[in-house]
């Protein structure tokens, strides 16, 4: 049970969620054991999430795990797409000034879970802040593995990195968000930053590196044997997760007082070579794989808004293991097959 907590984001791993004699002990020189701490998790308690972006390919996933946990599902929406079957929904646009305030000023209910998987400027975090600090339980932020400056990358990439993108990219306005959170004076310290790297399932597209990423015809490019052009032929390290893995991970979430102001990368369990993904793809289709190799720097330079795919994306997964969340667990080979068949027999 954490009686206490490190809270900075580069804090020991093994000492962020001991009670205070435990911490005592071990800056004592006292050895402390790799094992998860088992803090209290009521999993059969039944939560009130709310969704912020119900309806996308992250937040439709996590909408639906949590009502096939049982649990009660919101979601804010600006009432384009089709409401997911089962959902309650707040109809707003989180744009538009006032909007979001008004819509909940009006429902004036009270959440155990919020999840923003729509939040992409720092603004958006501050928002959050502003409205959830004070009626809800714990707030789930999802981030993304982008934030961090390519070539400063280490072997697997730990939390505690310091080496962040700063320019006015995807993955730099997201570190924005997360600043927002980790240097807040608001009086609430219930919330979670996720880092996932690709995510794949249904209700994406196939594909997960350049040229050949979110490729809407990836399927008919591999089955008629046409080459797929893949950056240095596809020889980076990737750990995609697939997306069923992360709406677990971030509805386990409020179950963990440690991972109460904690930040985690979130990948699935292979570590492979993107061309892998794309060989497995080729063998669930039946088919051979052909890859032309694209040479990085020749690409980098025509292309250097993609540098954050061009790098080892790779991760452990102990701390997420260590707070007694939920471990992303989906083989790449099953997730992969799984997303297939929902492309071969729907559209999106």
């Amino acid at each position: 049970m954490c009686s206490k907590a490190i809270l900075q984001e580069d804090a020991n791993p093994l000492l962020r969620c001991l009670p205070a004699p435990a911490l005592q002990q071990t800056c004592s020189g006292l050895c402390v054991a790799d094992q998860p701490r088992r803090a209290k998790r009521c999993t059969d308690e039944k939560l009130r999430v709310l969704l912020l972006g119900g309806s996308g390919f992250v937040s439709g996933s996590i909408a639906r795990t949590a009502l096939a946990q049982g649990h009660q599902v919101t979601i804010v929406t600006r009432g384009i797409k089709p409401l997911p079957q089962g959902v309650s929904a707040l109809c707003a646009d989180r744009t538009i000034p006032g909007s979001l305030e008004a819509a909940l000023a009006a429902s004036k209910d009270e959440f155990d879970l919020v999840v923003d998987c729509i939040g992409y400027q720092a603004s958006d975090a501050r928002q959050d802040l502003a409205l959830f600090a004070k009626r809800c339980r714990h707030l789930v932020f999802i981030s993304s593995d982008f934030v961090f400056a390519p070539e400063k990358r280490q072997f697997p990439q730990p939390e505690s990195n310091t080496f962040f993108l700063t320019d006015n990219s995807y993955g730099a306005n997201k570190r924005r968000c997360e600043l927002e959170f980790i240097h807040s004076t608001a009086d609430f310290a219930h919330w979670s930053i996720l880092r996932p790297c690709h995510i794949y399932g249904p209700g994406s597209r196939l594909g997960c590196l350049p040229e050949h990423g979110r490729d809407p015809d990836l399927i008919e490019r591999i089955r008629t044997g046409n080459p797929l052009r893949l950056v240095g032929g596809g020889k980076f390290l990737q750990q995609p997760i697939f997306v069923d893995d992360l709406a677990h991970l971030a509805l386990s979430c409020p179950f963990s007082p440690c991972s109460a102001r904690q930040i985690y990368h979130c990948a699935g369990p292979d570590v492979v070579e993107s061309v892998t993904y794309y060989q497995i793809l080729a063998e669930l289709l039946g088919c051979s794989l052909n890859v032309e190799e694209i040479p990085v720097l020749d690409y980098l330079r025509e292309h250097p808004e993609q540098k954050s795919f061009l790098c080892h994306r790779i991760y452990d997964l102990k701390k997420i293991r260590m707070d007694c969340l939920q471990v992303p667990s989906t083989p790449l080979h099953t997730g992969l097959r799984i997303h297939l068949e929902s492309l071969l027999h729907h559209s999106f």
